[in-house]
């Protein structure tokens, strides 16, 4: 986690609020199928390493582990009347080195650190008060006009009229199948000065990239003008899709989805109250109409007025979808007057999708082509809409579930609870064991206990190293089983699943009613496996079956030798041997440090030793047996040390010196000593280039 803690000040008799020191935060989605960095200044995207180069923070990869990025940065635009003069804060604006502080157009400052909430209940951040599976929540206003940042104060510039606001962010993704690909970002702005705010609209710019990182890294001018633009205004989504990019490797879309405003709790819904739409090629001033807006005239001008209220609109949509280096930007009002107090509630989403294959190449943007976009941004504005089922703005008769007396949002009707899910790897195998809690479920909407089965998925051999990696399109159903007797699936039964007899493990607190077992499984490669559960759907809500999500209840194991005990197995060994650079294995990657070879059959604790033939150390390292692959960059690349699994008797090794240097061809030694019993067994191994 990446704390940057900076210091604002104000300038003497500049403004009229004080402002807390500030701490610039950053988090990932992880419950969804987009992981993307945020920040407590609802940012979105990581501007591709731009202002912090750090591993781990995608800028919004989807689906999550495919290198398929969308976003080199976003934010929250607001733009007013104080006293008749024109006041825009903006989070963040087209800067080629993305958020940095003092510069012009990032003008928020946070008051709180990004706090985490979840809905989960086995979720060490869950809490009553969480709305979805992962709530990421702060507090930021735009009353700062200068930032500290150890070497003195540096204004913001260009930002000496702050509008006075607050802004309560929240950003919400669920897991399930059927919402796993949006973020909503939800802004709670309220008027903290004493004075009123006119004809405020309100925004979220985005520039939106989308590339394939692992094939093309972040720079250049050929990275970044890959991308066709458009609106859809029935759904009120500015997007961008990959024109001519990583051919084969990213086809996709992602949209900026308006979800609704409610002003001091109340829908707003006038004729002049609209959704505008822009868009611009990166700071380029030469378009008439698309130019990039360099000042806070220009930025309000652009919230009032959209594209897509030109006479030319037909002309521009075709414009636009021409590959460029484009921005979005999806605004919405006006409000009329914000008075010292007033609260207005606006709801973003950021939607992503996959395009539909047509036939035709991705530039010609057909609307079959973006079927899935529709879709998802649809389920989207489901989510919003919660309570308010046909959407229609005001709560009808069998609505208020809660009967709280207004419209509660951010409901989905949910599968059963996720099933507890344990893998075991062994010799050539895997024994699956899950819990049956998932049985016991009560849909949130429909308030009936709805379970129907279970889903056995598991990848192919292989799938890891392939040019993308996309887990869900990966996993195939191996099995299913549900209620028997009921008419609503296969009525296979549990039976030929359910132990005798329970089973627990040490230091595991779940308790084991089913197991399923994989055999003849290839050791040393990497295998995917995930449990559903599924519901019986909802008739009376038109609702087909809902399944949990593969991504949150799946597991990365690795088969392989256990433990081995004062070598009572035999004598440990290298495979492959001889090893082959470039083994199949070991996928694209073109860096000398994610290759890898196991040692297998080792004991519990021990430590190995490589010689070459000449006797020289080459390298050391420990084995304990709950190795999860942290020593070997491969698996930080294709697979998860924090979450892999292997049988306690193999350890990777990235055939690189202790000094890091890429080791020469030819024969091995090795020397493994057991640390229970000193006990030492030697053997080789031959690298061949």
């Amino acid at each position: 986690m990446k704390h940057l803690l900076c210091f604002f000040a104000l300038l003497a008799g500049t403004t009229l609020w004080a402002q807390q020191p500030d701490i610039y935060d950053e988090k990932v989605t992880t419950a969804s199928n987009i992981g993307t960095t945020l920040s407590n200044l609802g940012l979105i995207g990581n501007s591709f390493g731009g202002s912090f180069n750090v591993e781990g923070f995608p800028s919004c990869e989807y689906p999550v582990n495919s290198g398929i990025e969308h976003v080199f940065e976003g934010g929250l635009w607001l733009g007013g009347l104080i006293n008749g003069q024109v006041a825009v804060s903006t989070g963040a604006v087209d800067d080629p080195s993305g958020y940095s502080t003092g510069r012009p157009g990032f003008e928020y400052a946070s008051k709180t650190p990004l706090s985490e909430r979840s809905s989960l209940f086995d979720s060490p951040f869950f809490t009553p008060q969480a709305i979805s599976h992962q709530d990421f929540v702060s507090t930021f206003t735009d009353t700062a006009v200068v930032v500290n940042t150890g070497g003195g104060a540096i204004p913001i510039i260009d930002h000496l009229q702050p509008l006075g606001v607050q802004v309560d962010f929240t950003s919400l993704n669920w897991n399930y199948t059927f919402a796993n690909f949006f973020v909503i970002l939800n802004f709670k702005v309220t008027n903290i000065s004493d004075r009123p705010i006119d004809s405020l609209y309100v925004g979220y710019w985005m520039d939106g990239v989308i590339r394939n990182v692992n094939i093309t890294p972040p720079g250049g001018t050929a990275f970044y003008n890959k991308g066709g633009n458009g609106f859809i205004d029935t759904l009120n989504m500015g997007y961008e899709f990959d024109a001519t990019g990583d051919i084969g490797f990213t086809d996709s879309y992602i949209g900026t989805k308006f979800l609704g405003l409610e002003y001091n709790g109340t829908y707003l819904e006038r004729p002049d109250f609209k959704v505008r739409y822009n868009t611009w090629q990166f700071r380029n001033s030469n378009d008439p109409r698309s130019f990039f807006p360099g000042n806070d005239l220009q930025r309000y001008g652009k919230m009032r007025l959209g594209l897509n209220e030109l006479n030319a609109w037909d002309e521009i949509q075709g414009q636009i979808t021409t590959p460029n280096n484009r921005s979005n930007l999806v605004s919405v009002g006006p409000i009329y007057r914000m008075n010292p107090g007033d609260v207005a509630e606006v709801a973003f989403a950021i939607v992503c999708a996959k395009r539909v294959f047509d036939g035709l190449p991705a530039a010609a943007n057909t609307p079959a082509q973006r079927e899935n976009l529709a879709r998802n941004a649809g389920w989207a504005q489901t989510a919003y809409d919660g309570e308010d089922a046909n959407g229609n703005r005001q709560l009808d008769p069998g609505e208020d579930r809660d009967g709280d007396g207004r419209i509660t949002r951010y409901i989905l009707p949910a599968p059963p609870d996720l099933p507890g899910l344990r893998v075991e790897p062994g010799d050539h195998r895997l024994d699956v064991y899950w819990t049956d809690r998932a049985e016991a479920s009560v849909d949130p909407i429909s308030k009936l206990q709805d379970f129907e089965g279970y889903r056995l998925y598991k990848t192919a051999i292989g799938f890891d190293v392939q040019n993308t990696q996309d887990i869900i399109e990966a996993l195939t159903l191996v099995a299913e089983w549900d209620i028997p007797g009921n008419g609503k699936s296969f009525d296979t039964g549990f039976e030929d699943i359910r132990l005798e007899e329970p089973v627990t493990f040490p230091g595991d607190t779940n308790v084991y009613v089913y197991r399923y077992t994989f055999e003849g499984l290839a050791n040393g490669w990497q295998h995917v496996v995930a449990l559903t559960a599924y519901d019986q759907g909802d008739e009376e809500q038109q609702l087909e079956s809902l399944e949990s999500a593969p991504l949150a209840n799946l597991r990365r194991i690795f088969a392989g030798k256990p433990a081995n005990e004062g070598f009572a197995n035999g004598d440990p060994y290298v495979y492959p041997n001889p090893y082959y650079a470039r083994a199949d294995w070991e996928g694209s990657s073109r860096f000398e440090e994610d290759r890898k070879l196991m040692f297998a059959n080792l004991p519990q604790r021990c430590e190995v030793r490589i010689y070459t033939v000449a006797g020289d150390l080459v390298d050391v390292f420990q084995h304990t047996e709950d190795y999860r692959g942290e020593d070997a960059r491969w698996f930080s690349t294709y697979s998860d040390p924090e979450t892999a699994v292997f049988s306690g008797g193999e350890h990777a090794w990235d055939l690189l010196s202790a000094d890091n240097q890429i080791i020469a061809r030819g024969l091995y030694l090795f020397v493994v000593i057991d640390e229970e019993t000193g006990q030492k067994k030697r053997g080789k191994f031959v690298v061949i280039k």
